[in-house]
């Protein structure tokens, strides 16, 4: 295995990473204080709940920080101040993210350093992307009965996997579209009001 490889799956940056992370840092309004401050607590709190179904550490603690931060936006140097990782475990983190479609990259206008930023629309796109995997998974299902049969017991089992796809996805498409009639109606907004009070 690589050396660079090895440094950051330990989660520690290689020197160009480092001597690039302090060049870049700078001292961010939404980084937490530090080990002992409330958000930093909350912050890891939240992601062990992540952690617990499923998400990565390191991901899952990245994830929690750009909720929490007031810009949903943050540079790979504000990341590592805040939450005291390496911009190496920072970068695994934000590449994982990205596939998910949970963080976008983008580059503000007069910097040269990347931010991360979460999508105003994730849960949509999550759904919507749950959806189209929900579709390959029940066109392969029915491959694969017509390949054993539809009157085997593989076949029986298998095609009740694919009516539990079925359903699942027309409801996804229709849980998508009430969700957007609520929060265009300002329905959510109102949520949050009255739980504040």
């Amino acid at each position: 295995m690589a050396e660079g490889t090895q440094a950051e799956e330990a989660g520690l940056a290689t020197e160009d990473e480092a001597a690039e992370g302090a060049e870049d840092a700078e001292p961010a309004a939404d980084v937490a204080a530090g080990p002992d401050d409330g958000l930093f607590g909350y912050i890891e709190r939240f992601a062990s709940v992540l952690v617990s179904a499923g998400f990565p550490p390191m991901p899952a603690r990245v994830f929690v920080a750009l909720l929490v931060t007031d810009s949903g936006r943050l540079s790979a140097a504000e990341l590592a101040a805040m939450l005291r990782i390496s911009p190496a475990a920072v970068s695994g983190a934000v590449r994982y993210l990205i596939q998910l479609g949970l963080v976008h990259k983008e580059r503000v206008p007069g910097s040269r350093r990347d931010y991360y930023r979460m999508p105003g629309n994730m849960w949509d796109d999550m759904i919507r992307m749950r959806d189209q995997v929900m579709g390959r998974w029940t066109a392969l299902v029915r491959e694969g009965i017509d390949l054993v049969g539809a009157d085997t017991p593989a076949g029986e089992r298998m095609a009740e996997q694919a009516a539990f796809l079925d359903f699942a996805t027309k409801e996804l498409s229709q849980i998508l579209s009430r969700w957007q009639e609520y929060r265009a109606s300002g329905a959510a907004d109102h949520h949050d009001t009255d739980r504040d009070h």
